[in-house]
């Protein structure tokens, strides 16, 4: 049975195109996650698939070596219709699939269970879903782990995308600012002798209502020579005003650390608990209220704890705790085990993210990405690691009352 179309599926495709991912090159972040869905779920398959107007095609996979499939034969075409798992525990049985050429092969597909990766907007892109060639099913604990796992696919392609964004941003501020100087000498010296005749001539016509010849004559070939002048003006001045507001910066407004911070628990605890992994949430105390964008400070805040998870070995602990310091902080501990062994976490974290903030390559590239929201949000970030204690990360953020105070100090300079 062919699944039909999904009621916004030109949207949805625009949604899939911007994030410039189809065809993109395998990434360890992206292999570690269905490498970890494919173990808890106990499934020799797992894939993250992208489904096109035509195809489906694999981000990453495990078990399976083809790169994508045609999007008539594909399971992952009906798991989009809906927003929670889709769950087939035999497809030989399921009138949707009994009749799939996946099913009927040898070694063919007979179980599978996808969880929709569905962007912050509510677009439904494609899945993370894990298959079998033998009729199963799955716990509520597993059921629960990849549907978070889900999650954090999507949280790093949208982070992905939106660091290319910032940096393109950054790149075109930096440019204007390059450029400031230049358009002060042209408004105070090449174009203020034309636009004190143009001042005056319209002072004389509206004190006098009468055309002065001269003066008009004076003032179009004073501004003639010029012209270009006030062009580049008007073209720095939009430049200024898209750089500054446009629809693809953060969205920065007032909000509370230690409520993104709970929900970023939340949202790992049950990837954690497929690895008997404690998380002690210290993320309890009294709100600490900072000027950020919400949506991409929890995916930040997610990728860094389930960074921490997946460095950890099985039965480790991790910590987050949020308090009031120099600034609102943030505090992630990855606690050595009681029998000696460390986690992982620290050199990843500091050449990942710290050593190396740019785009690195490998494993650590989702690192270097949330570091870059981080620096987007004016965080300070610090990294310590001590035997015994484990790796601790440290993000301090500047205080909503101090970011304001700020923000009106700017304006006034202006």
């Amino acid at each position: 049975m062919k699944a039909p179309l999904p009621d916004n599926e030109t949207d949805r495709l625009a949604a899939l195109y911007a994030l410039d991912i189809l065809d993109s090159a395998p990434e360890q972040d992206f292999d570690d996650i269905v490498a970890l869905a494919s173990t808890v779920c106990e499934t020799p398959m797992s894939l993250v698939t992208l489904v096109d107007m035509d195809r489906q095609w694999f981000k990453a996979r495990v078990g399976l070596d083809q790169a994508g499939t045609d999007r008539e034969t594909s399971f992952c075409a009906h798991a989009i219709l809906g927003r929670d798992l889709l769950v087939v525990p035999d497809a030989s049985k399921d009138p949707r699939f009994a009749d799939n050429p996946h099913v009927g092969c040898a070694n063919g597909v007979r179980f599978y269970a996808g969880a929709p990766l569905i962007t912050t907007e509510g677009f439904a892109l494609g899945t993370l879903c894990v298959v079998d060639d033998q009729p199963r099913r799955l716990d509520i604990e597993q059921l629960q782990a990849l549907r978070a796992l889900a999650r954090q696919v999507t949280s790093q392609m949208e982070l992905r995308r939106h660091a290319v964004t910032l940096a393109n941003t950054t790149a075109g501020l930096q440019e204007l600012e390059r450029r400031k100087d230049d358009l002060a000498g042209l408004v105070g010296g090449d174009l203020r002798a034309p636009l004190r005749l143009v001042a005056a001539y319209l002072e004389r016509l509206g004190t006098t209502g009468r055309h002065d010849t001269d003066l008009a004559d004076q003032v179009a070939r004073a501004t003639a020579g010029h012209i270009r002048g006030f062009m580049e003006l008007m073209h720095h001045l939009t430049e200024m005003s898209e750089a500054g507001f446009g629809a693809d910066g953060l969205h920065m407004r007032r909000i509370d650390l230690t409520s993104i911070a709970q929900r970023a628990v939340e949202a790992v605890r049950p990837i954690a608990a497929t690895k008997q992994i404690w998380i002690l949430n210290q993320a309890g105390g009294p709100a600490l209220p900072i000027i950020a964008d919400p949506v991409r400070l929890e995916q930040v805040l997610t990728h860094l704890l389930f960074a921490a998870v997946k460095y950890t070995p099985a039965g480790g602990r991790v910590r987050v705790g949020t308090d009031l310091e120099s600034g609102p902080a943030l505090r992630l501990d990855d606690i050595d085990m009681p029998d000696g062994m460390r986690p992982e976490l620290f050199p990843h974290l500091y050449y990942g993210a710290i050593a190396n903030p740019a785009d690195a390559p490998g494993p650590d590239r989702g690192l270097a990405v949330a570091k870059k929201i981080l620096d987007a949000h004016h965080a300070t970030v610090a990294l310590s690691d001590r035997p015994g204690d484990g790796t601790s990360l440290h993000v301090v953020f500047p205080s909503a009352a101090a970011n304001r105070a700020a923000t009106i100090d700017d304006l006034l300079a202006v």
